[in-house]
């Protein structure tokens, strides 16, 4: 656990971290992956607009710069890849971009959409394609591990759900396509049940019509392993991100 007066410091900790791992593992590089829980929901605000006002945001102990922000910086300024496998706001601000871009570093990430997310982006490009309506689309999860507890308090949750409702906007463009999506009734809810542990449900109640607004249903019941699903993203990431590193490339990948 880090210390320190200010969230500079504890970012100045953690690039001491990465300094000395790399020295005591004898690597000349390293990616950064986050795969802790998801962070309270921030809107994103001046604090985020510009590297000065992010560095005296941390200096201030802004409560807008969260402990991810902190673990990017720290990356970005130690020419570390960061990826994002949260769907915390993080380094998707103006401020750690263009530092990422400035000091030459790939960043990128948005939540590693392991388990129902992942459904909805397979399913809804395939609602899209045939011109299926979707009059709403009911999903629950139940999961017993750290994640599951951590999204148990609402304010954990919201940023979780913003990410869950946002992907089927994107998708679907409920405005170019008013008649099909434009009434489309979107629910969220996950609840922490430690019985499961690890072994995570997804139930999709998604109520759809067809030619003449015909009514039809589609339910899935997803049984999966949040870990193992994660598990082989991480891999592939830090793989990405370093092969970034080596062609040069920056900012948001």
């Amino acid at each position: 656990v880090k210390t320190g007066k200010t969230k500079r410091d504890l970012a100045e900790a953690l690039r001491q971290d990465i300094r000395d791992f790399k020295a005591k593992h004898g690597v000349a590089r390293c990616v950064m992956v986050w795969c802790a829980s998801t962070e309270i929901f921030i809107v994103p605000g001046p604090a985020h607009q510009t590297l000065a006002s992010f560095e005296a945001a941390m200096d201030a102990n802004d409560p807008s710069i969260a402990p991810s922000m902190l673990y990017a910086y720290a990356s970005i300024m130690e020419g570390v890849p960061f990826a994002n496998g949260a769907p915390n706001l993080c380094c998707d601000t103006p401020a750690l971009q263009q530092l990422a871009i400035d000091k030459g570093v790939a960043i990128g990430g948005k939540d590693f959409k392991t388990g129902q997310t992942m459904l909805k982006t397979v399913l809804a490009p395939m609602f899209k394609a045939r011109m299926l309506g979707v009059a709403g689309w009911y999903s629950t999860n139940i999961l017993g591990n750290r994640d599951g507890e951590v999204l148990d308090d609402p304010e954990s949750f919201k940023t979780k759900e913003e990410s869950k409702l946002g992907v089927l906007e994107y998708i679907l463009q409920p405005k170019l396509y008013p008649e099909l999506y434009g009434e489309m009734y979107h629910k969220v809810r996950i609840n922490y049940y430690p019985p499961r542990g690890d072994n995570k449900e997804g139930w999709d109640n998604i109520d759809i019509f067809g030619w003449c607004g015909y009514p039809m249903q589609i339910k899935v019941d997803f049984l999966c392993r949040d870990s193992i699903l994660a598990a082989p993203l991480v891999l592939d990431l830090a793989l990405f991100f370093d092969l970034a590193a080596r062609a040069g490339m920056s900012g948001v990948q």
